[in-house]
């Protein structure tokens, strides 16, 4: 495996991965990917980064769709060409950090399964978080390339991202990747971080980047120049925009010089004909946003993934007006959180509270995460800098912040879990327990298969973008109540299935003598609260997922909790009441 000259370019494509991650927020299927895999396999890629990332998630949250049967088919149609995954460290592909045991557990099943070569990072660059999973690649006897999460701020540079490099060498790493989600890296920057790392450790580089700021493609050639290794690219019709350069104009690009792939344009050609109908067969997917180049990025410094799912976020929350407002919050919340690199999960942490401050019409951190609160608590690892006191006290109160290593705090769960996704009959194979542990919200209506997968919208037969106008939600009156419709399937241009979520609650809408309204939409994890409980003004009453996030509704008063109008599982609609508290 990975057997190639050291003086010759290599490429990992990411079509299958981080592409249609960056592009149309993870929404490509298994049944579209198989024959895809099948031309790429005779290409002769130095990997195909084929899982990972959010792929998981998306799979079961929005496809219907088993990852890791997916890895296991994808495996079998890709015999010469190794399997790439990107590996969230202590956070595998999930948003919070697991227990040694579940990364075990989960490193093991993905090597058994298909994954020939992990690449490990931390959306903090705090190498405690990574050296578990490293050390579980090790020992299933994969190939380990070690991730920096490139990025810029005043604590950022070229040195210590050198010096990181180095230590990750010395922990064991085959290879190693300048990880640029944010498509930030300049090429002068590339040259000399490839250089600096090539001059301290005896080891691979690869340079992943995106289009998005426009500044990719001269990177990479920067990058050709100072001797990378690797580089990361997207055939042709799932390139550019958010996602990566093209994989033909690169291979073209050093094709006759000393840097030759050896990649032939002919089947190469059949793979960007696979790749131009499958396009055809998702472009009402793809949005002008993710799709052009923005030299905001710069700014802003949103990953290529997050940019597609935060406007899909914001539609939902029917608020896309607001998506300059958002992206001027984006640096501020960054910088007082320490300036973490932007990269799941801190990129939906500090998106998701930046779309808060925002939407409480400028309240700054009125309503603050979960996960926000566990980041300054010193849950997700050590911030690049350090937060200021007063930013922590607006968000954890006198809380003291953990400086150990967060996996540290954790107590073993497979077993334990393990035996309550049997007890509910969720479990066929084992890796049915690394899903529900993964995601236990979401995971036991996929595993007894009531999930339905997303259709993907028609085109229209006229209309500028090409795509049938959609309403994505609407009011209707029942019995004299008003309730709030959010349409999530169409077929044949007339609606086929809508989310009835407020009727089927019964969440009232409007004014409600002391009723506790949602402010966003999403569904109800847990309902904290029980019709006759006494609550404080401040107690979490209820937590709803928006957003992927957890986001706590705290009660607005004292009082007891008379009416409870939503259970576990119901969307709600900003707007709608949740429970009334006298």
């Amino acid at each position: 495996m990975c057997a190639a000259k050291l003086d010759s370019l290599n490429i990992t494509d990411t079509t299958l991965r981080d592409a249609h991650q960056s592009l149309i927020a993870t929404r490509l299927r298994t049944e579209d990917m198989l024959p895809l895999a099948r031309a790429i396999d005779d290409v002769g890629f130095f990997s195909v980064e084929a899982w990972g990332g959010a792929t998981f998630d998306s799979c079961i949250r929005f496809l219907n769709d088993d990852p890791w049967e997916r890895l296991r088919v994808l495996k079998a149609e890709l015999r010469r060409t190794p399997i790439q995954m990107l590996l969230r460290g202590q956070n595998l592909v999930g948003y919070r950090h697991y227990p040694d045991d579940v990364v075990e557990k989960f490193v093991e099943a993905s090597a058994r399964n298909g994954v020939d070569i992990f690449r490990v990072f931390d959306a903090l660059n705090d190498i405690r978080n990574m050296k578990k999973a490293m050390e579980e690649v090790k020992n299933v006897g994969a190939h380990l390339q070690g991730a920096i999460s490139y990025t810029t701020s005043p604590v950022h540079s070229v040195a210590t991202f050198v010096e990181m490099a180095e230590e990750l060498y010395t922990l064991g790493c085959d290879s190693i990747c300048i990880k640029d989600m944010a498509g930030l890296i300049m090429p002068h920057d590339a040259r000399d971080l490839i250089t600096g790392i090539k001059k301290t450790a005896d080891v691979r580089v690869c340079l992943h980047s995106h289009c998005t700021s426009g500044v990719a493609p001269l990177s990479y050639q920067a990058a050709i120049d100072a001797g990378v290794d690797i580089l990361d690219t997207a055939m042709s019709p799932f390139a550019l925009g958010t996602s990566q350069p093209p994989t033909e104009s690169v291979v073209a690009s050093v094709a006759g010089t000393a840097r030759d792939t050896g990649i032939d344009l002919l089947p190469l050609r059949k793979v960007r004909n696979i790749c131009r109908d499958m396009r055809g067969k998702y472009e009402p997917l793809f949005n002008s946003i993710a799709d052009r180049v923005d030299s905001d990025v710069l700014i802003y410094q949103l990953p290529g993934g997050m940019i597609s799912n935060l406007v899909s976020q914001l539609k939902e929350q029917d608020a896309l007006d607001r998506l300059d407002e958002v992206l001027r919050e984006i640096p501020r919340v960054r910088e007082d959180l320490g300036y973490p690199p932007l990269v799941t999960p801190t990129s939906q942490i500090v998106g998701t509270q930046a779309v808060f401050n925002v939407l409480m019409d400028g309240e700054r951190y009125r309503n603050v995460t979960k996960e926000v609160k566990d980041y300054v608590r010193g849950l997700y690892g050590r911030s690049p800098a350090p937060i200021s006191p007063e930013i922590r006290r607006t968000i954890i109160g006198d809380e003291e912040p953990v400086t150990v290593r967060p996996a540290d705090l954790l107590e073993p769960i497979y077993e334990q879990m393990k035996k309550e996704a049997e007890e509910q009959g969720l479990v066929t194979r084992d890796e049915d327990v690394l899903t529900y542990i993964l995601y236990p919200s979401v995971a036991p209506s996929f595993l007894r298969g009531e999930r339905q997968p997303e259709a993907i919208p028609e085109k229209a037969a006229a209309g500028p973008a090409g795509v049938a106008e959609i309403p994505r939600s609407m009011e209707v009156e029942v019995d004299g109540e008003i309730f709030s419709v959010r349409i999530v399937t169409v077929e044949g241009g007339s609606v086929a299935a809508a989310s009835a979520a407020a009727a089927s609650a019964g969440a009232p809408r409007g004014d409600v003598a002391g009723g506790v309204k949602s402010n966003m939409q999403g569904m109800v994890l847990k309902v904290m609260a029980q019709r006759g409980s006494t609550v404080r003004k401040g107690d979490t009453l209820i937590v709803l997922e928006a957003m992927k996030m957890e986001n706590p509704i705290p009660s607005p008063r004292d009082g007891t909790v008379s009416e409870i109008f939503v259970d576990a599982g119901d969307v709600v609609q900003n707007g709608d009441v949740l429970m009334v508290i006298e």
